[in-house]
Parts: structure tokens; sequence; C-alpha cells
């Protein structure tokens, strides 16, 4: 399965020095953990951590998603201050939201976390980066769209306003396009890109690209 991923501004975990990212396995049963523990153990990419803590990235492996779950992942980016990697078997459309919204941006099916899948979700998450299998990305864009996407006219317009120039790059955000190829088309340099992604995340109290792109489709932009 292909995956759709976008780059933010946050800096990484290590702080850009280069060195493997810490990283703790969050799961329900301990069947589950040493699982994803063993996948990750050998990788040079990632340090392994017992706890989960400011400038760790959570690996947290789910079954499902209940609410439970969706309270452990508030707790983990908002009450610890990690980032986080949401490894889970099956998901609603209606819970995606909830899941992005939780400040997680990087999302593996269960049946695809191979070592390499994981690292990669892994290092998504510890940038900031967005990092979804194409068929949730998919079921994001139209499920909040078909949601929100009458906002658009209504009287008084969206609470918190985007700059047209927001608009424009948000839009490109949620077709897919990366940092290079929104520059391109709209004739930006990737700096001015960069700076109006951090700006918007910054301002609107956003979690990431993936928050950003929710965040326009419920207030009707895109």
């Amino acid at each position: 399965m292909l995956n759709s991923s976008w780059t933010a501004s946050a800096p990484a975990p290590d702080g850009g020095r280069g060195g493997p990212v810490p990283v703790a396995v969050v799961a329900a049963d301990p069947i589950s953990k040493e699982g994803a523990v063993s996948q990750l153990r050998r990788q040079p990419e990632v340090e392994l951590r017992e706890e989960s803590a400011p400038g760790t990235v959570a690996l947290v492996v789910e079954n499902a998603l209940d609410e439970n779950a969706v309270g452990r992942l508030r707790r983990i980016v908002r009450g610890e201050g990690a980032r986080a990697a949401l490894v889970v078997g099956t998901l609603q459309e209606r819970e995606l939201l909830d899941v992005v919204e939780c400040g997680v941006g990087a999302i593996v099916w269960r049946h695809e976390a191979t070592a390499r899948r994981l690292v990669s979700a892994v290092l998504a998450a510890s940038r900031g980066d967005g990092d979804l299998p194409a068929d949730l990305l998919g079921s994001l864009l139209s499920q909040v769209g078909t949601l929100h996407r009458g906002a658009v006219g209504q009287q008084g317009g969206p609470s918190l306003g985007l700059t047209p120039r927001e608009v424009d790059v948000v839009r490109l955000i949620a077709e897919g396009l990366d940092t290079g190829e929104i520059a391109g088309k709209l004739s930006y340099s990737e700096r001015t890109v960069k700076n109006v992604i951090h700006g918007v995340t910054t301002r609107l109290h956003l979690r990431n690209r993936a928050h950003a792109v929710a965040f326009a489709l419920r207030e009707g932009y895109i």
C-alpha cells in the first residue's frame, strides 16, 4: 500500500543532531508491546526507552481505537509532551479525525507493520511529518470534506481565518504535494512555503500538516 506523506517544519526530538530517535512502545497488551519492541530493537535509527516523555516518540499499538485508546494518545501528546505514531488494526472513518486532532500524523496498519515501516513512521513523527496510508488520507479528505465543505458561504464565515496564501498552500498539501512541489506550483521558495505552514500551525495551535488540512476542511476553506 502506498503512503502519502508531507514534511513539516518542526524540529526533530534529537534537536537536529542526527542521532537515533528515542522511542517508547506503548501497547495495551504485552504481546503487542514485545512484538513492536523486537521489530525496533536492532534498528540503528531508533533508541528504545521504557517510557514516553518530552523529546521521545511514543509508538502506540492498538487493535482498534476506542475511548481509552484516544485518551492514551491525548495524554501522550498533550500531557507528556511526546510525539506519537499509531499502529492500529482497524480504524473507522469517524475515528480518523479524532486521531489527527490528538496530534498524531503518522499511522501504520498492523498488517503492514514491518520493522522498516515502523521506523519510517517513527522518523516521520519525530520530525512532525504526516505519514498516512493512502487510503486513510483519502478517507480523511472525503469524510471531513463531505461533512464540512458546506461551511463555505455561511454567514459570518470561519471563526479563525486563513489568508489566501495559506489556503493555497494547505490546499496543495491536501492534494499530496511536498514542499518543493508546492513551491513550484505557487512560484514561492521552499523557505517561504515552510514559513507559511509554520505560521498556520503555530497561530492556530495545530499539531502538524494533517491537522492543518483537517482544520481547513472543517472550516470550509477547501
